[in-house]
């Protein structure tokens, strides 16, 4: 053996030493050969992996680090590593990929670290139509009479991790040979646990791409008998991977399952769902979650398809409406056996079981209520703090899916014992109680402003902001809900169209004033308690009458307050922690800033304003900034005081707009930069001619971003529409953009995309509409807004063809988006009041026609009333045309 990999061997088996100092020696040195001759280096892990006579320790190490340079977590750098391995020569390649699968089964450790080098070569090759004897490899390896049990084992191991890496239509042509390898390993007659557990994952990994399998009846039954069997395994790690097969094939192959729902199925998941056993019972409850979930999706299939007056592509079984007399019990046995230090990250079958209830309510409704409602009923007042919890949490559970006529006598019965409740002596009770008030000012909110109630259920909520912080978390929830529904229920002043007062105006300043003690918890951290504090004080600002605007005032003032005194701590956080909860608390003061801003009147906004843009100033300054999060927080508050001020910002604009043109640059984090173009688009509108001291230097950056690749794909679209705020802002001075701004309209115009992909789908429309929201702004502007259209405007004349085969392209794609529609709509009543007559020859066209018809038909208020305008507009030309032509 070489002097090298000798070397290489002793550096890996220190990768494990409890010593540091040799950790970090051993970590360096695997950096540096990496850096220095990364074929080699990993040619010489390919061998170590190879070679059983290796220590396992370094085998196991040298897999790792061999995995580690063909992958990556993130998704950039995977990619990078990938293109990186396929262009290592030929013959390279072949040696590592010799080395890695003769290693399947050599290893003494699980799971093997030569099936993920495995895996991730063929990920990086397969794709690309390379290494084409792998899979029969993999499938000899596992079928052959001859192999051993930790080859069978690794092998389904790297079958399995190829299907939950790979794309599943590069695997469709051979998914009958990986399917024998997956069956082989799972067989009752498999000797081995390792095997049948390994090949029950791989079967699981590998659902998707099995279509065709799942669609012939004897393939079909054969696959579904061994999981069957597979679930009745006494290895409980075997049943569990069995029962989430099944819980996978239900969502994926819902419509041929009733052959086998009453005989395997239901018996199945039933006795599942019973086992003490938590891995198994939560496989059980999650089946019929998964069943409720796709029996809500096509009772709304049906819905569509009976409105459009087709039938439905596939239809309900209703398993879950059968099974409710049987499965609903259980739920509500196993809601009873809660955790008493119960860790919210924790799942268990006692919170699947809730989830569960909620699902099966949405899918039954109604039906649900009589297989629930005894066990309230009886266990409501229990002395079990359990079973209180239980009753509670079933209440809970079901509101969503029952019709108002039920729920409604159901929630003004129970108020009482809920608001009795929240001074229960468990805190997992006054949690339940908390959370159930959540719900109900969620689904049902006028029993909660119900005179009756109101009053002791405002004391109750007030007394839980004292408690623990997941209870207090909760009301805080309640809160936000309650402040809504008021608001709703409230009689709007018919000048101003908001209310002057509601039923919460008398308590309101006192509510305010404990939901900022609130905020201020030292324990403010647990339970997510801080968030959901500033989250209801949000909603009680946003929802508030006139007559409490005295408050809002006072409560704009304490948070600006609060925003400045955290600026001045800034330079003295040094924990990595605290940095996080400082950024957390800037976040939401600037969330909150924006609900008090969008609350304060037109007089009062220029008051507060420098305070307010001086400490956004030294916000963007501020180490904070540097985390993307707070940035776009900061932007988003900037942007509502825009909205407020309008042109009044104007005076801001020198010192703001460096931070702003550093938001625009942040490719990075694509959210900063995409609210930073929303906020170039809102500085426009507001600022209209007097933003053209800014603009080329703005127009330069965008048209950068746009030519950017690194940029990411959902900011373009928005680019394009700010081109139009533009356009419309400063009217003719867009002259000078014209050109290049058209040219780049023209391109992505032409873009196409995968129509299999839904959300390239998407993506093309929300391009087709930031380019029609470009073309509309820059024809209205140059339009202008008098009685007759401006000279300028026929600047645009030699476009007009083009712009108009481009909304006919809108027009006749199957899949366009509502809001294309109404944006499409709107240039062509544009184009008719800008250029009269001729337009109609040019726009009279059965397709423009057609989509104009379905915007008049659409649901969505917009959309109906620019399509019925243009209509007008054409038609009004149309008669114009035909009444010269008759004289």
């Amino acid at each position: 053996m070489h002097q090298e990999t000798l070397q290489l061997i002793q550096i890996l088996e220190k990768t494990v030493s409890p010593d540091k100092t040799e950790l970090e020696q051993a970590s360096h040195f695997l950096e540096q050969a990496a850096t220095t001759n990364l074929l080699e280096f990993i040619r010489t892990l390919s061998d170590i992996l190879r070679h059983g006579g290796n220590s396992h320790v370094a085998r196991m190490a040298a897999g790792l680090q061999l995995k580690n340079q063909l992958t990556s977590k993130d998704a950039t750098n995977k990619v990078v590593y990938q293109q990186r391995w396929l262009a290592f020569p030929e013959e390279v390649r072949s040696y590592i990929k010799k080395n890695v699968v003769g290693a399947l089964g050599t290893e003494t450790n699980r799971p093997s670290s030569a099936a993920q080098c495995v895996a991730y070569i063929a990920v990086a090759e397969l794709p690309q139509k390379q290494w084409p004897d792998l899979i029969q490899t993999l499938v000899n390896n596992v079928c052959h009479a001859n192999s051993t049990e930790m080859q069978k084992e690794a092998t389904l191991e790297a079958i399995g991790y190829i299907c939950q890496e790979i794309d599943s239509d590069v695997l469709v042509t051979q998914a009958n040979d990986i399917l024998t390898a997956i069956i082989h390993g799972m067989r009752v007659s498999e000797q081995s646990n390792h095997v049948r557990l390994a090949a029950t994952q791989a079967l699981l990994n590998s659902l998707e791409f099995t279509k065709g399998n799942f669609d012939q009846p004897t393939e079909r039954n054969f696959i579904m008998e061994v999981v069957c069997e597979a679930t009745q395994s006494p290895d409980s790690q075997i049943k569990v991977a069995a029962l989430q097969c099944l819980v996978k094939i239900m969502s994926l192959y819902y419509q041929y399952m009733e052959p086998y729902m009453a005989q395997a199925l239901f018996p199945i998941t039933l006795e599942a769902m019973k086992s003490e056993n938590d891995a198994v019972s939560l496989q059980g409850i999650e089946f019929w979650s998964n069943v409720s979930d796709e029996e809500v999706d096509l009772a709304i299939e049906d819905t569509e398809a009976t409105e459009a007056g087709r039938p439905p592509s596939r239809v309900s079984r209703h398993y879950a409406k059968g099974a409710l007399q049987f499965i609903v019990p259980i739920l509500l046995q196993k809601l009873t056996k809660q955790e008493e230090l119960d860790d919210e990250d924790d799942w268990n079958p006692s919170k699947a079981a809730g989830v569960c209830l909620m699902l099966l309510a949405t899918c039954c409704e109604d039906e649900i209520v009589p297989h629930v409602l005894p066990f309230i009923k009886e266990h409501i007042k229990s002395e079990n703090w359990r079973f209180r919890d239980a009753s509670l949490m079933a209440f809970g559970s079901i509101l969503g899916g029952l019709e108002t006529t039920t729920l409604k006598p159901l929630v003004e019965q129970a108020m009482p014992t809920l608001i009795e409740l929240m001074y229960d002596s468990s805190v997992i009770v006054r949690d339940t109680a908390a959370w159930t008030f959540g719900r109900i000012c969620e689904i049902i909110p006028e029993a909660a402003i119900h005179e009756t109630f109101l009053k002791p259920l405002l004391e109750s909520l007030v007394t839980g902001l004292k408690a623990e912080p997941r209870v207090a978390a909760n009301v805080c929830w309640a809160f936000s809900g309650l402040a809504e529904a008021a608001y709703e229920a409230a009689e709007p002043n018919e000048e101003t169209g908001n209310p002057d007062t509601y039923v919460l105006s008398q308590y309101f300043d006192f509510i305010v004033e404990r939901l900022l003690e609130t905020t201020d918890r030292p324990d403010g951290a647990h339970a997510n308690l801080r968030p959901a504090a500033y989250e209801a004080l949000m909603e009680m600002v946003k929802n508030s009458p006139k007559d409490c605007y005295v408050t809002v005032q006072k409560t704009t003032m304490v948070i600006l307050e609060r925003l400045q005194q955290v600026l001045l701590m800034d330079t003295h956080i040094t924990s990595h922690y605290d940095r996080s909860q400082f950024n957390d608390l800037q976040s939401l003061l600037c969330g909150t800033l924006q609900s008090v801003l969008r609350k304060v009147t037109p007089e009062d906004a220029p008051r507060i304003s420098d305070a307010i843009m001086t400490a956004m100033l030294t916000m963007f300054s501020s180490n904070s900034c540097k985390s993307g999060g707070v940035q776009e927080d900061a932007l988003m508050a900037v942007s509502t005081l825009v909205e407020v001020l309008g042109e009044n910002f104007l005076k801001y604009m020198d010192a703001f707009k460096p931070f702003l043109y550093i938001g625009l640059r942040n490719h990075q984090e694509y959210q900063v930069c995409g609210t930073a173009v929303g906020l170039t688009g809102d500085i426009f509108r507001a600022l209209k001619h007097k933003a053209l001291p800014y603009c080329d230097e703005i127009m330069a950056l965008l048209l950068e971003n746009l030519g950017d690749q690194t940029v990411h794909r959902t900011v373009k679209p928005q680019i394009l529409s700010v081109f139009g705020d533009i356009g419309l802002s400063i009217g003719a001075e867009f002259k000078k953009y014209l050109e290049i701004v058209l040219s780049t309209l023209s391109q992505a115009s032409q873009a196409q995309v995968d129509r299999n992909d839904y959300d390239m789908i998407d993506y093309l429309n929300e391009l087709r509409e930031g380019v029609l929201d470009a073309y509309t702004g820059i024809l209205q502007g140059l339009k202008g807004d008098g009685a007759s259209p401006n000279p300028e405007v026929n600047i645009l004349e030699p476009h007009i063809p083009f712009i108009v085969q481009f909304i006919t392209v809108v027009a006749q794609d199957q899949e366009h988006s509502d809001g294309t529609v109404a944006v499409a709509a709107g240039i062509v009543g544009d184009l008719c009041a800008a250029f009269g007559a001729p337009m109609v020859q040019l726009l009279d066209l059965e397709p423009i026609n057609e989509m104009l018809a379905q915007g008049r038909r659409s649901r969505v208020n917009r959309t109906k009333t620019l399509a019925t305008w243009a209509t007008k507009e054409l038609r009004k030309l149309k008669s114009q045309s035909t009444a010269v032509a008759a004289s």
